[in-house]
């Protein structure tokens, strides 16, 4: 006896069949994307810093060979032979990098966020076919690979006047790039709590010393000539912005991109400001200032009025030349002009 079957029960078995066939290959990716989350987050979690050491293989893995990918990469560039060259400040950049990491996971731990980023990080002769495929070829190099990224040489790169600004300018260009909040970047201070202690220690053992001295008049601080010198100090510091530079670990200077056996010592552009440029501006107003202090407090005791005419011409010649050059470096820097408006009537 043969069992008949409609033909709308044929139908929807095809459909049926056709429907789980469509779904399980997108059901294969999703468990394919998290499994490589999963490790992610595990080798994540297993560094110090957060950073992800990565060499060709693994980063075939999760890179190159993962698609669909739901989680971007920030990936540091990094070569250990060349980490003496204190011109290419790697080590500086890479302690930076590892700040921007850590900080990232800890203000994103246990939200989605956390497995939308990974910090990573590749060595030149451990993984020289994954610098061939970025077509890395300077450094320092950080590079922001998207989810739709297909060719690597497409992602984006830092732009290389940004690492001067370090963890703050990399987290910048972390949040444009993948629309995520890192947070607030806390660097470790700079003295710890055991020296911190110790000097409180020196510092109470040594008072009665020093409150011995000060009662005898035998001390530093009553010396004209240190308190002018320190004068003279503060006010070096204080224009040629020494604080900026180490708040933001500045470099006195760059190597040059086309011929690295020259040096950039000053940089075009208001967006960065190498410490070799503060101290050329802090010497000038240095002389401008010094100049000011001795034609007001010394020059003015000269009885020789030929003397104190001919020296205040050359005070008032070196005090133009120098603001001169500080005007000319800030339009040559900034590319806005800075001129003198005459009276009307003059013209």
């Amino acid at each position: 006896m043969s069992i008949s079957v409609k033909p709308s029960v044929h139908l929807l078995l095809l459909l049926f069949t056709i429907l789980c066939s469509s779904l399980t290959p997108f059901k294969a990716f999703s468990e394919s994307d998290s499994d490589r989350v999963a490790e992610l987050l595990n080798l994540q979690s297993r560094s110090k810093s957060g950073v992800i050491h990565l060499d060709d293989h693994s980063l075939n893995r999760f890179l190159t060979s993962g698609k669909p990918r739901s989680y971007s990469l920030l990936i540091f560039f990094d070569a250990a032979h060349l980490h003496d060259k204190h011109e290419l400040h790697l080590k500086e950049i890479r302690s930076e990098f590892d700040l921007v990491a850590s900080t990232f996971i800890s203000h994103n731990k246990n939200t989605p966020s956390q497995s939308k980023l990974f910090f990573c990080d590749l060595e030149f002769k451990e993984s020289q076919s994954s610098f061939a495929l970025f077509a890395v070829n300077t450094l320092p190099h950080i590079r922001h690979v998207d989810p739709q990224i297909e060719n690597p040489k497409d992602s984006a790169r830092m732009d290389q006047s940004d690492f001067a600004r370090l963890a703050e300018s990399m987290a910048e260009f972390v949040e444009s790039k993948t629309k995520l909040t890192v947070g607030p970047i806390e660097r470790p201070p700079v003295v710890s709590k055991n020296q911190l202690g110790f000097a409180v220690v020196a510092l109470l053992l040594s008072t009665p010393f020093l409150v011995k001295k000060l009662l005898d008049g035998d001390t530093l601080f009553l010396d004209s000539k240190v308190w002018l010198g320190l004068s003279v100090f503060v006010y070096f510091f204080s224009v040629s912005g020494a604080m900026h530079n180490i708040i933001r670990k500045m470099p006195m200077f760059l190597a040059d991109r086309n011929d690295p056996s020259k040096f950039t010592f000053f940089y075009q552009g208001s967006g960065m400001q190498l410490g070799a440029e503060g101290f050329a501006v802090g010497f000038l107003y240095t002389i401008v200032g010094l100049l000011l202090a001795f034609v007001t407090q010394i020059l003015v005791r000269v009885r020789n009025v030929t003397v104190q005419r001919l020296v205040m011409i050359f005070a008032l010649f070196v005090s133009f030349w120098a603001v001169k050059k500080v005007v000319y470096l800030d339009n040559w820097k900034t590319g806005y002009g800075i001129h003198g408006f005459w009276p009307s009537s003059w013209k």
